[in-house]
């Protein structure tokens, strides 16, 4: 049960008691109308604008509506306060005696809680990650890594039906690079002095290995061939290499996809899937042949100074015509991508979210406009922007990594801190905001470090159920059995306090999940373990409110049952962030 969808429904009650009574006209919306958390908690625990949304099809100001909504909201046994704020809002207390509900909920319900069906099982393609192939994830990739992640997690946990995609360009000059600068490995692996690594190619030591394959699975032949033939064979082998290394780097921070979509497929295998994107764009009549001006700022790498096959992106929001094949006959990066959506689209995604990174904000338009002249506007494409990350220690910027040779690894950074404390500091703070990561703070134990406060409530909370037997040994921390305690013992204002931050977890997370924003579940998840941390202070000072009385077994299971709670939550939200929820700390 969502505390919010419940009083909801109330408040709507009460909306059409006002349409019978021809307060409020019968064909009047209530979309609008919404039920939230006021920002202040003296101004109570729910608020409605039901007043401000429908005095205008009633004729009537909002204060004057509000009065006549008021008292039948007071007759509810669940609320306690009912008042005017401002032009027009509704403020409302809940009753003491409704909040042991939701605690009996949340512990009947177990996993299952804050689980939503908004979803209704809607098919979204995640795609995410989604870096060039040709060495280790940086630390750039690992933001975009756990956000998309920990998005994917957030909508299946909200009733979506996901796929976690990973699109690999592996059809680009990039990947011809990469294949001379591993056969400049396997040189070095058959013992010739290669020297410097020459400008233009990949530096780092991580092409070693795949130098030495090549050498022990090909001797020496490689070398008497021409490069054409030599270069699809060295290019297959270090690609399946590159391939391999990132899916290993990110499983060390708990990341999988369903899907490794090659870009080169989308050409390969006897039929040209972005040549039949262009027809399909040309039956529209939306491609023309013509020329482009310069692009004002930065200079577009696609453009060129010519008449060429032109996309008409403008007709859909973007800010000029867009290329889609260059001077030498191959596609741009632009035709193939919007190949790649058609395909999402073909497979039955009519939802699509794309993590990419800073560097990318600029084709946002151009996407969005392809995808809404290729699907009629059936589709829905959600763009989302992962900001740069600095890497500090004790303040100072971290350097390169040696095994890269031009960049700080992903893998460097989770050896060094550990997955949970990169995943969660990677999700406490929007996507698109600058994020500054401090290996010192993250590894210190203080409120100031995010994720020592969130794991520490649920040790602390872990700790709690472990002791509770050595006095109790015959009580039943189960969830269950729990939820039979005498739950109207919890009477103390900070107790009340922290179920009704349990009470918001649903809200949250459906919040969140509609929002494409799992930032706010880390920010729910910092707030919930200072409401824990802050009832069992209170414990330290004034024993009678310790969740362990040895003389009061009743007044014991009810506050155990509050402990037990909030650790599951605390559970459950760090699941979702894809964080361990550790029962110790050392």
């Amino acid at each position: 049960m969502d505390v919010f969808v419940g009083f909801h429904g109330h408040v709507l009650a009460a909306v059409q008691q006002l349409k019978h009574d021809g307060v409020v006209p019968d064909d009047a919306s209530v979309e609008g109308i919404t039920l939230s958390a006021p920002k202040d908690p003296t101004h109570g625990d729910l608020a409605t604008n039901a007043a401000m949304v429908l005095a205008k099809p009633a004729g009537v100001p909002p204060r004057k509506l509000a009065e006549r909504i008021v008292p039948m909201l007071a007759s509810d046994p669940g609320i306690d306060k009912v008042e005017i704020a401002g032009p027009g809002f509704i403020n409302l207390t809940l009753s003491r005696a409704f909040w042991p509900s939701v605690l009996r909920m949340v512990l009947e319900q177990g996993d299952a809680y804050g689980r939503s069906a908004i979803g209704k099982g809607e098919a979204v393609n995640v795609e995410y990650v989604s870096a060039n192939p040709t060495g280790p994830m940086h630390v750039g990739h690992c933001r975009g890594a756990v956000f998309g992640d920990a998005l994917a997690n957030l909508l299946a946990f909200a009733g979506y039906d996901v796929t976690r995609e990973y699109y690999v360009n592996d059809a680009g000059a990039q990947v011809d690079v990469l294949a001379r600068s591993a056969f400049l490995r396997y040189r070095e692996a058959l013992g010739q002095d290669i020297g410097d690594i020459p400008e233009g190619l990949y530096p780092g030591d991580y092409l070693k290995p795949v130098g030495e394959s090549l050498a022990s699975n090909h001797g020496r032949d490689l070398l008497d061939m021409p490069e054409a033939e030599w270069l699809p064979l060295v290019r297959a082998t270090a690609l399946k290499a590159m391939l391999a290394m990132i899916e290993d780097d990110l499983a060390s921070l708990g990341i999988r996809h369903d899907v490794f979509f090659s870009e080169r497929s989308l050409t390969d295998g006897g039929h040209d899937e972005v040549a039949a994107t262009i027809a399909d764009l040309k039956t529209k009549g939306l491609i023309y042949k013509g020329s482009l001006p310069p692009p004002k700022g930065k200079v577009d790498e696609e453009w060129e100074d010519r008449e060429q096959l032109l996309f008409r992106a403008t007709e859909f929001g973007d800010d000029q015509d867009r290329p889609l094949i260059k001077s030498d006959g191959s596609y741009t990066y632009f035709a193939s991508d919007i190949a790649y959506h058609r395909d999402k689209f073909r497979r039955g995604f009519k939802s699509m979210i794309d993590v990419w990174g800073a560097d990318h904000a600029g084709h946002i338009k151009r996407m969005g406009a392809a995808l809404a002249a290729l699907t009629e506007n059936e589709a829905d494409l959600d763009v989302k922007i992962c900001q740069l990350v600095r890497l500090f220690r004790a303040g100072e910027p971290v350097k390169m990594s040696k095994r890269a040779g031009t960049f700080v690894t992903l893998r460097d950074v989770v050896d060094e801190v550990g997955a949970g404390p990169v995943r969660f500091m990677m999700l406490y703070r929007k996507n698109d905001a600058p994020l500054d990561f401090d290996f010192a703070k993250v590894t210190e134990q203080s409120r100031d470090n995010p994720v020592f406060y969130v794991q520490y409530a649920h040790a602390r909370a872990s700790s709690v159920l472990r002791n509770v037997r050595e006095m109790f040994e015959d009580l039943d921390v189960g969830g269950s059995d729990l939820a039979r305690a005498d739950l109207d013992r919890l009477n103390d204002d900070a107790e009340i306090a922290l179920i009704r931050r349990i009470a918001q977890f649903p809200r949250i997370v459906e919040g969140a999940a509609q929002a494409h924003e799992p930032h706010r579940l880390g920010f729910y998840l910092y707030d919930l373990a200072g409401d824990f941390h802050g009832l069992w202070n209170r414990g330290k000072d004034l024993p009678q409110l310790r969740f362990i009385y040895e003389s009061d077994r009743e007044l014991t299971r009810a506050r155990i049952a509050l402990v037990a709670a909030t650790q599951r939550v605390l559970a459950l939200g760090l699941g979702i962030l894809g964080v361990q929820a550790v029962h110790e700390l050392h």
